[in-house]
């Protein structure tokens, strides 16, 4: 049996450089065979049939290839619109026509109706937040603000508060820039991996204003070849590996090359060795990232910091790149960069010692209750309470 897609009033109004029926395929990636003639499916296949002038949710639509026999079901208005439909092959065509019609086709023999609302896939444990899951109908007044949103809902609920607060602006300027230009993701990991190399070199010079530009332009960089993978739907295994291991290796590597940098240039005037915060960085930071992988792993199926909301803000501030290079950043500029390498010691010993404690609890509270759940999956965003991480982590769209 083959899954075949089929698309009805597409729209040719691009989002992010994509139709949305473009889209759509690109995010199926080879789940389903798109079709141009609907009697070209046997009776032993199934077709899912889509508004072609929609954009579905990535979540949403992975959901449907496996649910078979729905019909989604949208509000506009005082009309319910039928978007999607997943039904077997010799009802394709009358699938088609109801979607056409674009009216509430009422009871379906064999058909179970589905809204946003009765479909379970709110929480995203890649992007680590929670949002309810979205279908948009693009026309060209709307064009702008689809792209403003798509842009919001690529960005991860749980990160440090430079890429949470700093960078979507100018994030989602460049990243525009970038699909107008043909870029690729890969093309603004490769500049980020050249301005890591930069940051490093000018740090073990003693340029230490300069390499810190550099660090930061490329934080800024591997903010942006993460959204424009998203909005434009162009991730690939290589581009993965290749962006998550530059940004897992090189951070404590930065910190042994300033601490180079002020010996070469006479600027450690600390009492304690630099050998000992290079082993207090390199050790804290392997250990903290153990702890991440291990809870992931062997506690739960969710990253630590979505756990509890203690762990997603402290996330905030977590001993990573960018709060680290805030601390270098400002002991710099207080004319003392010899301080600022204590300071990253410090508090990455801190870091693991908490991320240490998660684990722990982790593996007691698993032992108790068996299986844990992170906070974002138990957000009842009917209630109409928010709390302060609420209103940080998540979307409720």
């Amino acid at each position: 049996m083959s899954l075949y897609l089929y698309f009805v009033n597409k729209s040719d109004i691009k989002i992010w450089g994509l139709t949305p029926y473009e889209r759509s395929i690109r995010v199926l990636g080879g789940k389903a065979v798109p079709l141009g003639d609907l009697s070209e499916a046997g009776s032993g296949d199934a077709v899912l049939v889509l508004r072609g002038d929609y954009i579905f949710d990535d979540r949403l639509l992975k959901h449907l290839v496996t649910v078979q026999n729905v019909v989604l079901l949208v509000e506009e208005g005082h009309n319910r619109v039928p978007v999607a439909m997943h039904v077997p092959g010799p009802m394709a065509e009358k699938a088609a026509r109801i979607m056409e019609n674009g009216r509430d086709p009422g009871p379906l023999e064999g058909i179970s109706v589905h809204s946003l609302d009765t479909i379970s896939v709110a929480f995203d444990q890649k992007l680590r937040k929670t949002e309810q899951p979205f279908v948009l109908h693009v026309t060209e007044e709307n064009s702008q603000a689809l792209e403003k949103r798509l842009f919001d809902w690529s960005y991860k609920g749980v990160t440090d508060l430079v890429t949470k607060w700093a960078w979507p602006v100018p994030a989602r300027w460049v990243v525009k820039q970038c699909v107008r230009l043909g870029l690729r993701p890969n093309h603004v990991t490769a500049a980020g991996f050249f301005l890591v190399l930069l940051a490093g070199w000018l740090f073990y010079q003693g340029h230490f204003g300069l390499g810190l530009l550099a660090g930061w332009l490329m934080t800024f960089l591997d903010t942006v070849d993460g959204k424009l993978a998203r909005v434009t739907v162009t991730s690939s295994r290589f581009g993965h590996y290749f962006d998550h291991i530059i940004d897992l290796v090189h951070p404590p590597f930065w910190y042994l090359l300033w601490g180079m940098g002020l010996e070469r240039t006479g600027q450690y005037h600390l009492d304690t060795s630099l050998s000992g915060l290079y082993w207090v960085i390199f050790v804290a930071y392997i250990a903290g990232r153990f702890c991440e992988g291990f809870f992931k792993w062997f506690v739960g199926s969710f990253g630590i910091f979505c756990w509890r909301p203690v762990d997603s803000f402290f996330r905030l501030v977590t001993a990573r790149r960018n709060p680290c290079l805030i601390l270098l950043t400002l002991f710099y500029l207080g004319g003392r960069p010899d301080m600022g390498l204590f300071a990253v010691a410090f508090w990455t010993a801190v870091t693991t010692i908490f991320l240490m404690a998660r684990l722990g609890l982790g593996f007691y509270e698993k032992s108790r209750k068996g299986v844990l759940r992170s906070w974002l999956q138990e957000i009842d965003f009917s209630s109409g309470k928010k709390s302060l991480a609420v209103r940080w982590f998540t979307r409720n769209s």
